[in-house]
């Protein structure tokens, strides 16, 4: 006969954490839906509201089963790769993705041809590019860096006490 145990219950600092966190987040968006209707002219509402589903489904479709799969993929690799070199990967791509969708709209607004040359001066397609080389640049040395240490921990020779 085995015996299942149910999780303990949360503690009263756990208890009120959470209503803290969750008080924040709905006076943030409060605050957040009071600056929307103050400052954006109700005729852009539905042009934001399009970028925001596309921001959802941006990340609901190509970012979160991306970081997924290369989880999954990196862990069956022989269990040979540290969850701190995952976890580094998977930042990066997010940060990457998310740096992505903040500059796509200025890219294809400089595609378009803005009516005033001076409201989007720089070459953001380059300077996207050029984030990702250092994004990519900085995760290989931060791995290399957890790899390095990794490896220096488990070649120490352990003390036999007696």
């Amino acid at each position: 006969m085995t015996t299942t145990t149910s999780p303990a219950p949360p503690s009263r600092r756990m208890r009120a954490a959470r209503v803290l966190l969750i008080a924040v987040g709905v006076l943030g968006l409060a605050f957040g839906a009071y600056v929307l209707v103050d400052t954006v002219a109700l005729k852009r509402l539905p042009g934001l509201a399009l970028w925001i589903g596309g921001a959802i489904v941006l990340h609901d479709a190509v970012i979160s089963p991306l970081v997924f799969g290369l989880g999954v993929l990196t862990r069956r690799a022989g269990h040979r790769v540290a969850g701190s070199i995952i976890v580094t990967v998977q930042a990066a791509i997010v940060l990457g993705s998310l740096m992505t969708l903040i500059v796509l709209p200025a890219i294809v607004a400089q595609d378009l041809g803005p009516k005033n040359p001076s409201i989007l001066p720089l070459d953001y397609a380059l300077n996207l590019g050029l984030f990702w080389l250092a994004l990519a640049v900085a995760s290989v040395l931060v791995s290399l860096w957890f790899y390095v240490r990794t490896r220096r921990a488990n070649q120490r020779p352990s003390r036999i006490q007696s």
